[in-house]
């Protein structure tokens, strides 16, 4: 079956129930839909996708406590719409024992049998192919742009674990030497403009750090247990100061000299830009979108006089 999931629930679990998991929110940047009930376009557009059947999936995964907070009331509407079965799934602040439970219960909604110990480890596997990527990026040997898609797309596998491992191969036999003007991270969720990172790209920008993408190869693990202990610590999921310190560590890591943190309108996230200002002492630009479009020029010229600072 496909399991629609509307923010990072463990693949590993997904697919070791014999079932595949779909991102609805992969879907949205190209989208060109316009939703007209919104609060959050992220959340309306992969409602309406799903509503208007641009998506197919025959179960829902609703993460409704931790991350997203406007995925509830629109995943609801799905569930009384379309007449899906639903499930909802929460978060803890990092509480270890009560990730463990909701691991239980997600398993049992997913399937009653037994689970594929196999497709863990080959979840896993894939997982630690994707991290030799990501330190590829940052080594400037693959391109930013290459580097953020491949690891967004680590929430799913592209709902198809062989053709991801096969791109993922791909791109580490085709190392590059990266030319370009400054090295900048991104942080908060994913822009939702298209061609966001072909853009940056464009203006000799090496985004070696994306904070989510990096989320999504950062957790997981080869048996249960792992997978517990890892998943409980999903920064998004967790308080902002344990966040506050992975961004940190990898900033430093990566040689990272400007900062470019994405809001999205009427996303609680975006209050969290106070408290990562006064804590990461690194040049930050702070930009906010709200429906899928392009870049807006508007944005653009913002960016580019904040790289102008930055020289």
């Amino acid at each position: 079956m496909n399991i629609g999931i509307t923010a990072i629930v463990p693949p590993e679990i997904i697919y070791s129930t014999n079932n595949t998991p779909i991102d609805l929110n992969n879907f949205v940047p190209q989208s060109n839909i316009i939703p007209k009930n919104k609060l959050c376009a992220w959340t309306a557009t992969w409602r309406d996708l799903v509503i208007q059947n641009n998506i197919k999936i025959d179960k829902l995964i609703v993460v409704a406590g931790g991350d997203c907070q406007n995925s509830l009331v629109d995943a609801e509407k799905l569930e009384i719409k379309k007449k899906i079965s639903t499930h909802y799934f929460f978060y803890q602040f990092g509480d270890r024992k009560h990730f463990k439970n909701e691991l239980k219960k997600l398993t049992i909604f997913l399937a009653n049998e037994e689970i594929d110990k196999t497709k863990i480890i080959g979840v896993y596997n894939i997982k630690k192919l994707v991290k030799k990527l990501d330190k590829l990026c940052y080594n400037d040997k693959i391109k930013g742009t290459d580097a953020f898609y491949t690891c967004i797309s680590a929430s799913d596998l592209e709902s198809n674990i062989n053709i991801y491992k096969d791109k993922v191969k791909k791109l580490l036999d085709n190392k590059l030497d990266i030319e370009y003007s400054k090295r900048i991270a991104i942080i908060g969720i994913p822009p939702i403009f298209n061609d966001f990172y072909e853009y940056l790209e464009s203006i000799g920008i090496h985004c070696v750090y994306n904070e989510l993408a990096y989320e999504f190869i950062r957790m997981g693990g080869s048996s249960i247990n792992e997978i517990v202990d890892s998943y409980s610590t999903y920064s998004f999921a967790n308080h902002i100061k344990h966040r506050i310190k992975i961004i940190k560590k990898e900033l430093k890591k990566r040689k990272v000299e400007g900062v470019i943190h994405y809001t999205q309108m009427s996303c609680h996230h975006k209050l969290e830009d106070e408290i990562l200002r006064e804590f990461i002492d690194y040049p930050i630009l702070t930009i906010e979108g709200d429906i899928p479009q392009k870049t807006p020029e508007q944005i653009k010229l913002r960016i580019e006089a904040f790289i102008e600072l930055m020289r």
